[in-house]
């Protein structure tokens, strides 16, 4: 049976959500963040030398990263099902919403996060952080359209992705109808509400 090593707030419940979709039979560890400032615990180093989560264990493996669990669960677990066929032009407009979704949108609104626990000390950077998120979240937006899923109009892995970055954006995402549209679908989803469930509570802030 797969482990999940799972933290609250985190990408991890995207793979709890993942697995829900798959019918595939798994088992939660849970680890919570530390108060005041919502760190990772130590416990974490003991299962993966970045102490991160999510890391999911498959008898002798073990993988980190969600996006690499993403594409090992699908190509493992899907029998063809969440990823388009390979060589077509869909699946290769899904691997660029894949990488986009941690190698650009998120950046601007970690920073957002940590330069806003700096209050007046960050004030220099907010302008830029600022256009950044608005940049990201218009190209989604405007991608996105009146469709109900990201590639091919039919759910894959790159929605399993975006949607950390539509909950990360939190109160930011308002002006976007088409990604607050995407976003509510989802979440009314069964298998999405099931791992939440399993999860525990899930709140993501953004600043």
């Amino acid at each position: 049976m797969i482990k999940v090593h799972h933290l609250n707030n985190s990408r991890s419940q995207r793979i709890l959500w993942l697995l829900e979709e798959l019918g595939v039979p798994y088992e939660i560890v849970k680890y919570q963040r530390g108060t005041p400032v919502p760190l990772a615990p130590p416990e974490l180093k003991a299962v993966h030398p970045l102490g991160k989560s999510p890391v999911i264990e498959d008898g002798a493996r073990k993988i980190a990263e969600s996006g690499a669990i993403v594409e090992y669960l699908i190509d493992t677990h899907g029998d063809g099902r969440f990823k388009p066929t390979p060589g077509t032009d869909e699946y290769w407009k899904y691997i660029e919403w894949m990488h986009f979704a941690e190698g650009s949108a998120m950046l601007p609104l970690l920073m957002a996060l940590y330069t806003g626990m700096l209050g007046d000390a960050a004030a220099a950077l907010k302008p830029r952080v600022d256009s950044e998120i608005a940049n990201h979240l218009s190209y989604m937006n405007d991608a996105l359209g009146s469709n109900g899923y990201f590639v091919g109009n039919r759910l894959t892995g790159a929605d399993f992705m975006l949607i950390f970055v539509c909950e990360a954006a939190g109160e930011r995402l308002a002006p976007y109808a088409n990604l607050v549209r995407y976003r509510d679908a989802i979440h009314a989803r069964p298998a999405y509400k099931t791992a939440l469930e399993k999860g525990g509570p899930y709140q993501l802030m953004s600043r």
